[in-house]
């Protein structure tokens, strides 16, 4: 998780949110970490994260059995077409180092992969780099 975040931290303008204990973040933000295209540094109020790292459970999404010792999941916004391309069937959500639909944005073009290592770490970092520069030229189209 720590290389991922490292490497992402180097894509120009990104802004890496990581809340921490005792933050003023949601408790059960605490360990996770979100990634936006934010050259001024500044969380965007109207723009969600182009990526999300995830390191546990939520009341709404436990399919990925991430309350497991030393468990995330990279989650990327890629679009519906990248989407269908990446994840033609459906592996069992618990499966690891595979790509997959994310478990409740799928359909809006999010897929994710639960600890990516050898076979998906390489293209989790590209998705994550042609992630950012779409939420860029998103930015640019803004006017922002």
């Amino acid at each position: 998780m720590q290389e991922i975040i490292e490497t992402v931290r180097g894509f120009e303008g990104v802004l890496v949110v990581e809340p921490e204990a005792g933050s003023d973040f949601p408790e059960l933000s605490w360990g996770d970490a979100y990634l936006y295209y934010a050259p001024d540094g500044r969380m965007p109020e109207r723009t969600q994260p182009y990526g999300t790292i995830i390191t546990k459970d939520y009341p709404d999404d436990t399919s990925s059995a991430l309350d497991a010792p030393d468990r995330f999941r990279v989650n990327i916004h890629v679009g519906r077409e990248r989407a269908e391309e990446l994840v033609p069937s459906d592996p069992p959500p618990t499966e690891t180092d595979v790509f997959q639909r994310h478990p409740l944005y799928g359909t809006s073009g999010w897929v994710c992969v639960v600890d990516p290592a050898e076979r998906t770490a390489g293209a989790v970092l590209a998705l994550l780099r042609d992630a950012h520069d779409a939420a860029r030229q998103r930015a640019e189209r803004r006017g922002r």
